[in-house]
């Protein structure tokens, strides 16, 4: 049995608790690993390493930096399948989908390593003469991360690439459930030459090690993917330290289908968003809002394709759907289905625990006649359940859409570009995609939500440089006098 250790100072260190957790295959419950369990020292001698590390680092040009992150990129290419593989035991999404979310994290590393040379800041004319104007990109410092089990490899990517490019050191701590991915990703930088302490890794529970990481004073930034409610305590925390902080939160995201679609592409991305990835994505698509004059047939397809799926370990190429990450997660999705079938919802395809498979597996689940105010029609499940509901017109879709407290990503098929383009200004989302579904995010786009799906900032794409940089403005007066701007002479 493998054991990994924590990474402090650019030294894998054993923990000063001396303690250990396992990290389990969700598909079969064996153990793959133990982890060292890290203490509010640990998460101390961490930061104050990332701090020293801070200085030089930030000193590096960006285009050195980038150096490093290219060489990681390429290795991280050489060794996909084999990571993927890894991911799969770890976390339990399908082998195709897990060669996705590496590939994710080669495509960030590419284009983050391609910042280096742009980092773009601004120049702009003075009201006053002999007089330059700029703005420029300045690191943070000291970023504490913080991320989920559901993307094991390529969220930390997303968040560590960019934050490095910019001249940040780093404390990450990965989820639990699924720290393997983050060791190999922080194996492979230090391998590519990442100097000692400008990445530490930390892991243990969310109340002691990323309470630590939230904090610390010499942390001067946060960033955080998971639930609401941990991302609500997070910002108010951090704002007592003034801290700057980027939250990419929860989905109740919509696939609206209308009258005139393509029904079978329609059901083709109904598939992929809702059962992709066992349902365990902020972006996975929740709730189908159909036009009532095809919803029956809609429906009809739904639950044929549906039953046709298989459950099973997903290094197996015969499987379609892999299991639940852990037994807590397993039976709080049970729960919402008892919440559905009570609240009057019509339970039309699944809602079991699969036995006897020896892993967390759920059947994927349809509701049908469900309608907005429903709690599975309103609150995040984040498993393989779907809830259908009806509209009369596209501006109903709409509605029902927008109904919800998230805002993350949505989706319409439709034939009209009307519709299309009522849905582009009407849904309240930060991602909309027309006869498309809900997940397939490209990583040189921005990515990241409204209302209570974050506070406003986005990851990924030209604003993945905006989380990890202050801007500063720069004036250059070469008058050789006091000159003063707004002042009449």
């Amino acid at each position: 049995m493998q054991e990994y250790k924590l990474f402090i100072n650019g030294e894998w260190a054993t923990s000063s608790t001396g303690e250990t957790f396992d990290d389990v295959n969700p598909a079969t419950l064996e153990t793959i690993g133990k982890l060292q369990k890290a203490s509010i020292e640990d998460v101390k001698s961490a930061v104050d390493s990332a701090d020293d590390a801070f200085g030089k680092w930030s000193a590096t040009p960006a285009p050195q930096r980038a150096k490093i992150l290219f060489r990681a990129a390429s290795m991280l290419e050489d060794r996909k399948e084999e990571l993927s593989r890894l991911l799969t035991m770890e976390m339990g999404k399908v082998l195709k989908e897990a060669r996705g979310d590496v590939q994710e994290a080669i495509d960030i590393t590419y284009y983050a390593a391609g910042e280096g040379r742009r980092l773009f800041g601004e120049t702009t004319p003075s009201e006053l003469p002999d007089k330059f104007c700029m703005t420029i990109r300045r690191p943070i410092g000291v970023v504490g991360l913080i991320t989920p089990w559901n993307f094991p490899m390529a969220i930390p990517a997303w968040k560590i690439m960019p934050a490095l490019i910019a001249g940040n050191t780093l404390v990450i701590k990965p989820a639990s459930d699924t720290p393997i991915l983050s060791i190999e990703l922080v194996k492979i930088l230090e391998k590519a030459g990442l100097p000692g302490g400008v990445l530490n890794l930390v892991m243990g529970e969310g109340s002691t090690v990323g309470s630590a990481i939230v904090h610390h004073p010499k942390i001067r930034a946060v960033s955080f993917t998971g639930s609401l409610e941990t991302g609500k305590w997070i910002l108010g925390e951090a704002a007592r330290d003034m801290k700057k902080v980027s939250l990419e939160l929860g989905g109740k995201n919509p696939i609206i289908v209308m009258e005139d679609a393509d029904l079978d592409l329609a059901v083709d991305g109904i598939i992929w968003g809702a059962f992709g990835t066992t349902g365990q994505r902020c972006t996975a698509a929740s709730r189908v809002i159909a036009h009532e004059k095809i919803i029956k047939e809609l429906q009809a397809k739904l639950i044929k394709r549906t039953k046709a799926l298989r459950l099973g370990n997903g290094l197996l190429d015969t499987v379609d759907v892999g299991p639940v990450i852990n037994n807590s997660q397993l039976r709080k999705i049970a729960q919402y289905v008892d919440i559905g079938k009570n609240e009057g919802a019509n339970l039309v395809l699944g809602g079991r625990v699969v036995k006897p498979l020896a892993g967390y597996f759920f059947e994927p689940t349809i509701f049908t006649d469900v309608t907005p105010d429903m709690r599975i029609a309103r609150e995040e499940i984040f498993g393989p359940v779907v809830s259908m509901l009806s509209a009369a017109d596209v501006d109903e879709a709409i509605r029902i859409a927008n109904s919800v407290e998230y805002g993350l990503s949505s989706s319409i098929y439709t034939a009209s570009m009307r519709n299309a383009f009522r849905a582009i200004e009407k849904i309240e989302a930060g991602i909309t995609y027309i006869n498309a579904s809900t997940i397939g995010a490209e990583i040189h786009l921005p990515f990241g939500g409204v209302k209570s799906t974050g506070n406003g900032t986005r990851e990924a794409g030209t604003t993945a440089i905006e989380e990890f940089t202050e801007i500063k403005t720069v004036y250059i007066d070469y008058s050789g006098k006091l000159q003063k701007a707004q002042i009449d002479v």
